[in-house]
């Protein structure tokens, strides 16, 4: 696994062992930063990557220019491999780590962007979108995640097994 583009583009990552976390592959990486970049929604956006496993989607929206993420994740292996990515491609400065669950550390977050790429298992976007106090969430599911009241799905698109949608928030 490597960063895919922007400052740290190439840049390996290690990713832990076993099959709590989900890698996002290149590819579906790619796509999703390229629709967000050419929607000038990345530049000096702070950010949130939930489920972070090894950090990969947090830190290519950090690579491609985001100000600030954090990153929720509880599994200790990932967050093994979390540390030890941020620290080689020292973005220390530029993020946080919060060993947490994802659903109510959601709550807390003021970001403008949230990542939401949860174990395969996951049956909780309603109550993930209910809390969550951004105004879009790029989730990523081995199915098409249909927007609650209160949200749109700004796009959707399938990449193999993998569906990613742009949801954002609706007015009241």
């Amino acid at each position: 696994m490597r960063v895919v583009a922007g400052e740290l583009g190439g840049r390996k990552l290690v990713s832990p062992e076993g099959t709590a976390t989900r890698p996002t592959t290149d590819r579906v990486r790619e796509a999703m930063f390229n629709s967000l970049g050419s929607a000038g929604l990345l530049d000096g956006a702070v950010v949130a990557d939930l489920f972070a496993g090894s950090g990969a989607v947090g830190i290519e929206a950090l690579s491609r220019g985001a100000a600030h993420c954090t990153f929720v994740e509880r599994d200790r292996n990932a967050l093994r491999s979390l540390d030890e990515n941020l620290a080689t491609l020292d973005l220390g400065d530029r993020s946080r780590v919060m060993r947490s669950d994802a659903v109510p550390a959601s709550a807390t977050l003021d970001v403008d962007i949230v990542f939401a790429d949860p174990p395969y298992d996951f049956d909780g976007w309603d109550t993930l979108l209910a809390t969550v106090r951004a105004d879009m969430v790029v989730t990523e599911s081995g199915r098409e995640v249909k927007p609650p009241p209160g949200w749109t799905a700004r796009r959707t698109k399938r990449y193999g097994r993998t569906w990613v949608g742009f949801l954002e928030r609706t007015a009241d």
